[in-house]
């Protein structure tokens, strides 16, 4: 493995990002990307948006970069093509980020276009064929490898786009989850997974030093929607995932995702039970609720964090021992978190 190179690109991704920041908050300045305050914000003044352009762009240079020197890192060519074809797809729903920042789409128009570009990635070679079983080999899907592989995308771009509703969330949540993907695949040595994990965790943890509290400026759609995308399109990254672990490649961002994804859970379920449509925005995230029990901005970040980070070690561990306890120990994490959860939706509801 290229460590060099691997950490060459790393520092690069977080120089270029950290450099085009400032620049990304006189853009939107000027051109009026500006989340004002509304009824579901919790923010009482004028803030930048449209922040994933600084770490966006970085991240479509670099992966471009691969695709021309895939020799350099000793990718067989149809690799390098596959990480042009990754470029193609988060060019596409950046703009759509982008777009919706500026003139605000519904959330059923967002819904539509993401299913096309799905679409389009699914029959350029990123789909999923193995469903995660922790206690053996892999469950081949078969035919049922489209439509799982909708899901997949629709539900980790959506997750990300949930849980960005407070300072440096969404952005820490990123560097940690990517971080836990380049280990794992550092140990296991495979250099395309590591590149692609380190190149978003860089620009991630560069964008973070302007966006945790108070924050200089959002990510907003054009970021949540582009970084959901990469981290679901890398967990399943054809033949040339986790060689080794391949049927634990979707368990470990399932694991270590595991605030965003019990978020988009719980408010699905929310909505159904209340008889709204699914695509309505409400209040009664989980960081809204921490907000309405008194906890700060940063303190709620910080214990995402930390959460976020235990099951990333857990998810880590999966790759060295045994299977079935550590699928134990996430189980009874996972129920803990959810009954506390429950009891802060409970308390919250009382306030």
């Amino acid at each position: 493995m290229n460590y060099k190179e691997i950490l060459f690109t790393f520092l690069l991704s977080f120089i270029l990002t950290y450099l085009l920041v400032p620049l990304n908050i006189k853009f939107s300045r000027k051109f009026k990307l500006i989340d004002y305050p509304h009824e579901r914000g919790i923010h009482k003044k004028e803030i930048p948006l449209a922040g994933g352009l600084s770490f966006a762009i970085p991240i479509l240079i670099l992966q471009i970069l691969l695709y021309f020197n895939y020799k350099l890192f000793g990718f067989e060519k149809a690799i390098g093509l596959q990480i042009l074809k990754l470029a193609i797809g988060s060019f596409f729903i950046l703009i759509l980020g982008y777009l919706d920042d500026k003139r605000k789409f519904t959330a059923r128009y967002k819904l539509v276009f993401q299913i096309i570009i799905i679409i389009a990635m699914y029959f350029m070679g990123f789909r999923m064929t193995l469903l995660t079983n922790p206690f053996g080999e892999g469950i081949n899907l078969g035919l049922l490898s489209f439509p799982m592989t909708i899901v997949w995308f629709i539900f980790v771009i959506n997750a990300f786009n949930l849980i960005d509703g407070i300072d440096g969330l969404a952005a820490g949540i990123v560097v940690i989850t990517t971080a836990v993907l380049s280990a794992v695949s550092i140990v296991f040595s495979n250099q395309l997974i590591a590149l692609l994990a380190l190149i978003i965790m860089g620009s991630n943890l560069a964008f973070l030093r302007y966006n945790f509290y108070p924050a200089q400026i959002f990510m907003g759609d054009t970021g949540s929607l582009f970084i959901g995308f990469n981290i679901a399109a890398i967990s399943i990254f054809g033949a040339s995932q986790f060689k080794g672990i391949t049927t634990m490649t979707l368990l470990i961002p399932i694991t270590v995702l595991i605030i965003p994804i019990s978020d988009t859970i719980m408010a699905i379920f929310r909505r159904i039970k209340r008889k709204k449509n699914i695509f309505q925005a409400d209040k009664e995230h989980i960081h809204h609720k921490l907000l309405e029990i008194g906890l700060s901005q940063k303190s709620i970040a910080v214990i995402c964090y930390f959460v976020t980070f235990l099951f990333g070690l857990i998810a880590f561990g999966f790759s060295f021992v045994s299977k079935e306890i550590l699928l134990l120990i996430l189980i009874l994490l996972t129920l803990i978190v959810l009954i506390i959860l429950y009891f802060i939706f409970k308390k919250g509801k009382r306030l």
